[in-house]
């Protein structure tokens, strides 16, 4: 299965490879969750407080499907 990965603000910093905006595809196999996603592109828990799939706020343990386009968002602060 294949997955579509987004990162944002600070977290572009552990996926230095993409630019802004751009998607890494990510092969991952069945039963593959948000959080399991998240550790495997080396995200810390603590600093990621969204996780989007397909546009809808989901909790780590949601288990991915083929095609998800998911995005992990930090903490943002602004004034």
């Amino acid at each position: 299965m294949k997955v579509e990965i987004r990162v944002f603000a600070t977290l572009r910093r552990y996926l230095p490879e993409l630019g802004i905006g751009e998607a890494r595809i990510m092969e991952i196999e069945p039963g593959t969750s948000m959080g399991d996603i998240q550790e495997a592109i080396g995200l810390p828990a603590d600093e990621v407080k969204i996780i989007m799939c397909n546009n809808l706020n989901v909790e780590p343990d949601v288990i991915a499907q083929d095609g998800d386009r998911i995005t992990y968002i930090p903490a943002v602060a602004g004034g």
